[in-house]
């Protein structure tokens, strides 16, 4: 995918699945599906990856002050750090 990727709860999605290789549960994940503290695979190195791959995949650059619970609360609150990330460098 390129850096002109739509940012919604779909493509957030996918990113953290075949990041975290979910692709087992990618059916129970949804927009209210908890991360971090609640999904397992989700440990502070996964994190470190899913930043790389979102940064790659919709063109954003993420700074060590954005790696909040609060950002990585929801693939939701994910989705929308995600998206005003892409809107601020777009």
């Amino acid at each position: 995918m390129s850096p002109s990727t739509k940012v919604d709860v779909e493509s957030v999605k996918s990113a953290l699945v075949e990041t975290l290789g979910l692709e087992d549960r990618a059916d129970s994940i949804s927009a209210d599906t908890r991360l971090f503290g609640s999904l397992p695979e989700l440990d502070s190195m996964a994190v470190l990856e899913l930043i790389v791959v979102l940064e790659d995949r919709f063109g954003i650059v993420v700074d060590g002050d954005d790696v909040s619970a609060e950002t990585f609360e929801s693939v939701a609150s994910l989705t929308e750090f995600v998206k005003g990330r892409a809107e601020a460098s777009g």
